[in-house]
């Protein structure tokens, strides 16, 4: 039997409010303590945003009603709310800026927008960027010249490891995240999930984008599942929207990386643990843990998940090690696949 610590994901969507036949913080979070991950921090674009004071309020109260672990949550950054977001730095996971298409309403394009935002936000706290290609260019040089830290979500392509990775050698404060999606799913698996199971931002990239992800692993600081769900009804439609489930396969997909030999487990805790706490300045969850019987093989079944979205982009996936018990705050909160924590059992990080 394998113990870790607590894992942690940096980037996950709860879906309330707003949206919650996709999912709620009650049933994301049981997924999140049956992949073994007993601290989530939940991405803004929700219905409504979180965006000011108000809207981070409904959100908090939503999620300490809900979550069955800890948790915290960003703030959103648009193009009129530079100073009130500073303001509340202290009471979030960070700053996130959309600068590509995504789900939700807040891609921000104005490049003084985004300067403002890198100018007014405190330096201690960590600013989040979903930018590709040349937005993750862009964003990276203004958060320098600015003297921010920043943290670049879910690279998917050679030429983005090779920027960060000459980011890093030259001195800049920048760190990112790569999902187990873009490192075990390509482009050629489309034709089998089909176009709408498909669909998610960043899209699925080559098999060579895919290669230079695992040949460049030093420059990865943290997995995160970006556990995105959506229903089948949805992503079956004329117009599915993007985003993949992620929380309760993340852990097994990466165990079977260990398995194989390319991954090593120092690495595996490294980016699902040590580096998030250390990046996002969270304090330690004592007497903390999970089990995890690693020689154990099993196949997904999204039927057989907590998510609400009840599918899988890995339906029928062989993967390696499950999560036998969860200990978070000294209470047993998963025994052999059932979670035991009650909604709001969860802690607010920054509260």
């Amino acid at each position: 039997m394998l113990t870790l610590p607590g894992l942690i994901d940096p980037h996950v969507h709860m879906r309330e409010p707003g949206a919650t036949h996709k999912e709620d913080w009650a049933s994301g979070t049981a997924a999140a303590l049956a992949g073994g991950f007993t601290l989530v921090l939940a991405m803004p674009n929700t219905h409504p945003p979180v965006v000011d004071a108000r809207s981070l309020a409904a959100a908090q109260a939503a999620a300490m009603a809900g979550a069955r672990c800890d948790f915290g949550l960003y703030l959103g950054g648009t193009v009129d709310n530079v100073k009130q977001a500073a303001g509340l730095a202290g009471r979030t996971a960070g700053l996130k800026l959309y600068l590509d298409q995504t789900y939700g309403p807040l891609r921000l394009d104005e490049l003084t927008a985004i300067a403002a935002h890198l100018a007014h936000w405190p330096p201690a706290r960590p600013i989040v960027a979903h930018a590709e290609g040349r937005s993750l260019a862009m964003v990276m040089a203004l958060a320098h010249l600015h003297r921010r830290r920043l943290h670049v979500a879910h690279l998917s392509r050679a030429d983005e490891i090779a920027l960060v990775r000459l980011a890093k050698q030259r001195g800049w404060r920048v760190t990112c995240e790569v999902t187990p999606h873009h490192l075990f799913l390509c482009e050629e698996d489309l034709p089998a999930l089909g176009p709408g199971r498909g669909e998610v931002r960043p899209r699925l990239a080559s098999r060579a984008d895919q290669q230079a992800l695992w040949k460049n692993l030093e420059v990865i600081d943290c997995f995160a599942s970006d556990h995105a769900p959506h229903t089948l009804a949805e992503k079956d439609g004329p117009t599915p929207p993007p985003g993949f489930p992620g929380l309760e396969t993340a852990l097994g997909l990466l165990l079977g990386a260990v398995h194989e030999r390319r991954l090593t487990r120092t690495m595996l805790v490294e980016r699902m643990a040590s580096n998030p706490r250390r990046i996002f300045g969270l304090r330690a969850q004592p007497q903390t843990s999970l089990e995890v019987d690693e020689r154990a093989r099993w196949e997904v079944r999204a039927a057989e998940m907590h998510s609400r979205c009840a599918w899988s982009p890995f339906e029928g996936y062989p993967v390696r090690g499950r999560v036998t018990r969860v200990v978070l705050r000294g209470h047993e909160v998963v025994r052999d696949g059932e979670v035991r924590a009650a909604p709001g059992y969860g802690r607010n990080v920054f509260g």
